[in-house]
């Protein structure tokens, strides 16, 4: 798939005021300083589309962006970011389940891991609870281009099997590096394949 336009829509905290439209939306989540704006921004060819931030954990807001005016983009906020209090943590986990809840569009999520690290327990949790409400996801691995190969496949297999123990067919999963575009053709050829069979 050809990225040829990329726009900015919205941004908001509230679901019932994301865009009113009848076009497939598929949305990124993952921890605080997964790399979500970077892909984003990878994906998209767009340099400056997501904000990227020194600071894990700036993404507030379900922001929406129009792709090739035919689907929608969702960068959502990170879920388990430590440092805010608890009222915060609680507000952001209500605007993340009330979209992915909620929002009929929805036709994937994408969960970012961060391929450097062990299998987290907070991650594990959150795709079980994907599975339970019956979410379509996949999953992709972030960060690629910091490990030697035959690391970082052991980090993604070791990912992959923990999910064994609960999940009898995996989801789909995606290995890429927003420094140098791997896995980006692989991320767009499998959202423009769900496009084509809706």
């Amino acid at each position: 798939m050809e990225i040829k336009s990329a726009e900015f829509i919205i941004s908001n905290t509230d679901v019932n005021k994301c865009p009113q439209h009848s076009m497939p939306e598929y949305a990124f989540i993952g921890r605080s300083n997964v790399g979500k704006s970077s892909l984003i921004n990878m994906l998209t060819g767009r340099k400056g589309l997501a904000m990227t931030s020194a600071t894990p954990g700036k993404t507030l807001l379900i922001n929406h962006f129009l792709i090739n005016k035919q689907w929608y983009l969702v960068d959502l906020p990170g879920y388990g970011y430590a440092q805010r209090g608890q009222s915060q943590r609680e507000k952001l986990t209500r605007i993340i389940n009330d979209y992915i809840l909620e929002r009929p569009q929805l036709t994937s999520l994408f969960v970012l891991i961060d391929s450097r690290l062990e299998p987290q327990k907070i991650d594990l949790e959150f795709i079980e609870w994907l599975g339970e409400n019956s979410v379509p996801f996949g999953i992709i691995f972030t960060k690629a281009d910091k490990l030697g190969r035959s690391r970082l496949m052991e980090n993604v297999n070791k990912f992959l099997d923990t999910l064994k123990e609960q999940w009898e067919e995996l989801p789909p999963h995606f290995i890429t590096s927003s420094l140098n575009k791997s896995g980006r053709d692989d991320v767009l050829d499998y959202i423009s394949s769900i496009n084509k069979s809706l």
